[in-house]
């Protein structure tokens, strides 16, 4: 009991959020924006999770890792970094699959935190928080920046002794870049107001520390970088306020706040296009508890599948009124509508063929595809 306990203890204190919520009592969301700052309507991306970091990966898929909670305690769902991964910019993701990291000493604590960096082109470097064993009475100085590295994804190989490691305080959120010809880490020094941690490498292993990064009250460094161009660097994290994003064209100068209307924590977003960009981030707690919440698709059906012109769409009747969005493959909103009837026409119009993602609600989504004639 004293073991279940600490641990619980300890993954309320790693939760990047302000609320006292459970992790599991959370999904991460997803939305779309053509400029950064203001998103469309967000969608369900994975229950029972936080502590996103997306990235693209060899050009045509996207990569994100996450803490995921999907209960029963214990379970290989509970508690794990987990990894799902898109090849249509994120309009549709494979199924959560937990990471492995090989050569981890068997008395480290579990890897938590995680970020996601590309290096050599191909390979990928996921950094995390964890310890040489479990600290007595929460997340002290023990607990140290790590990394592993992969070739696929899932499986990593740890590397040895902490990328940051403070010796007075906890190292934990840790966001990473490579930006500039210089690797960025970030991490929260510990309130809002006590602002981030600030090193940089140049080959991602060996950190040197920095000046600290200011911050307030009302801005919590707690998120992730996002390159806008070769001269604009984001962070966004979170707040008060909601989500928001500061720039820098040296990583240690920021250039002032911007606010986004979206209103979640940990946000990690991810510039797709000039006018394309992909929030993910924790959304605000379920309004009952759950176990393993399952999207049931079939609750609408979209006939035919390809489709040509138009596209009905058949729903149960508890979705009668519900509106819908459609999204293209880029994740730009095309269509908007309201279900209407247990089967309601949609005229396609001039959308060019390709693959389209249909959603109603945060938790029904369907994927069709257009052909042209």
């Amino acid at each position: 009991m004293k073991n279940i306990s600490l641990l619980i203890f300890l993954l309320l204190l790693s939760l990047k959020l302000f609320s006292q919520n459970f992790p599991w009592q959370r999904p991460l969301k997803i939305a779309w924006s053509n400029d950064g700052i203001t998103f469309g309507a967000p969608i369900v991306f994975q229950d029972s999770s936080g502590v996103p970091s997306v990235i693209r990966w060899k050009g045509d898929t996207l990569i994100c890792a996450f803490q995921w909670f999907r209960m029963p305690n214990p379970s290989p769902t509970w508690d794990r970094v987990a990894v799902k991964f898109s090849y249509n910019n994120g309009i549709t993701w494979t199924q959560p699959t937990p990471i492995v990291v090989n050569g981890l000493p068997p008395n480290y604590q579990r890897p938590f935190d995680p970020t996601l960096v590309v290096f050599n082109n191909d390979s990928i470097r996921i950094y995390f928080s964890s310890s040489d064993g479990f600290p007595i009475g929460g997340l002290d100085s023990t607990v140290n920046t790590y990394s592993a590295v992969s070739s696929d994804g899932i499986n990593y190989s740890f590397e040895p002794n902490a990328r940051v490691d403070e010796l007075n305080n906890r190292a934990i959120d840790p966001a990473v870049i490579y930006f500039n010809n210089s690797y960025h880490y970030l991490a929260p020094i510990g309130s809002p107001q006590q602002g981030a941690y600030h090193y940089v490498s140049p080959n991602g292993l060996n950190f040197m520390k920095v000046p600290d990064i200011p911050s307030n009250n009302n801005h919590n460094w707690t998120g992730n970088y996002m390159i806008n161009d070769t001269n604009d660097l984001r962070f966004y994290g979170s707040g008060s306020t909601g989500v928001w994003f500061n720039s820098t064209s040296n990583g240690g100068v920021w250039n002032g706040y911007v606010n986004t209307n979206i209103q979640g924590g940990d946000p990690s977003t991810l510039k797709l296009s000039a006018s394309n960009y992909l929030l993910i981030f924790v959304g605000n707690p379920y309004s009952t508890g759950i176990n393993d919440v399952e999207f049931k698709n079939e609750s609408i059906v979209i006939y035919p599948n390809p489709v040509n012109g138009q596209i009905n769409v058949k729903a149960v009747a508890s979705l009668f009124g519900s509106d819908y969005t459609v999204y293209d493959n880029t994740g730009k909103l095309v269509l908007t509508g309201q279900i209407i009837s247990e089967n309601t026409t949609i005229e396609l119009g001039n959308l060019s063929g390709g693959f389209y993602l249909f959603s109603v609600g945060e938790n029904l989504k369907q994927t069709f595809k257009v052909i042209k004639e």
